[in-house]
């Protein structure tokens, strides 16, 4: 999330028009429009690593997930996470949901703050929401909240394997990161081959 596009009050429905339209993804929160910033190839791979293996666990079942191109609504907000998973039977013209039980975003300098603290604290009201997650791009770690644990945060690294509970799937931290080349995957993969 960057800084507000624009200081004049927009309303909710002024909004979902203009973006209908846009070429740029934007995010809405409480009147005022932010643009979305771009994403490094690192970013697109743990997004495109972590929505593949749940895709396909997910095949022929109720639940589906969706990439950065559905929204989240709450309330008077709309965001785009990376990645979500929602199992209301959301329509084909549907461009945002309500009802996600899991949510992933992937951390970046320009997102960190957003992700952490606004989005944290909004997504956390949304009452199907399970799990959220936040996966670190340029060096490894994964950090899962769980609406059962009291949102407590737990951390996983290299080496790690996570539960998903939202959906009942497991995943290895590298496998998440597999194809990323920050200093910890590259030393990881060192180590392994030496072995």
């Amino acid at each position: 999330m960057a800084n507000p596009q624009q200081t004049n009050y927009m309303t909710e429905q002024e909004y979902l028009q203009q973006e209908q339209q846009s070429d740029l993804k934007h995010e809405y929160i409480d009147g005022q429009v932010y643009a979305m910033a771009g994403a490094k190839a690192s970013h697109n791979r743990i997004v495109g690593n972590f929505y593949r293996k749940v895709g396909n666990y997910l095949e022929n079942k109720p639940c589906q997930p969706y990439m950065s191109d559905m929204q989240v609504k709450i309330a008077s907000k709309y965001f785009y996470p990376d990645v979500l998973v929602d199992c209301s039977n959301l329509s084909d013209d549907s461009t945002f949901t309500e009802t996600p039980i899991l949510i992933v975003e992937v951390l970046s300098k320009s997102t960190r703050r957003a992700d952490e603290t606004t989005k944290r604290m909004a997504y956390m009201q949304i009452p199907t929401l399970l799990e959220y997650v936040l996966i670190e791009q340029d060096f490894v770690q994964i950090e899962v909240m769980s609406k059962n644990h009291h949102w407590q945060s737990f951390k996983y690294y290299l080496g790690d394997d996570i539960h998903f509970e939202s959906i009942g799937l497991c995943l290895k931290v590298e496998d998440i990161y597999e194809r990323v080349q920050n200093s910890d995957m590259l030393e990881w993969l060192k180590n392994k081959t030496s072995q």
